[in-house]
């Protein structure tokens, strides 16, 4: 019964983690693409790529900051 019980933690770890390195990325991602495509419009090129990184990744770090912080508390209230 103890195996089942690790085994569900690791399967559900192994999910947590995935999500939310899924969801940091598509952050990443999703600025460089309207960057991209507001440069192109624009004709701003490179600028608004670099800005579409930086606030991708901003964006990124401030979604996995919150994560952390429930966890946090998840694990503060046992």
């Amino acid at each position: 019964m103890k195996q089942d019980s690790a085994n569900k933690q690791v399967h559900s770890a192994i999910n947590d983690g995935w999500m939310h390195g899924g969801s940091f990325l598509s952050s990443i991602l999703a600025g460089t693409f309207l960057g991209y495509f507001a440069d192109k419009w624009l004709g701003t090129d490179p600028w608004l790529v670099v800005a579409g990184v930086v606030l991708g990744s901003y964006a990124g770090f401030v979604k996995m900051w919150g994560y952390m912080k429930k966890m946090d508390e998840r694990t503060d209230g046992d």
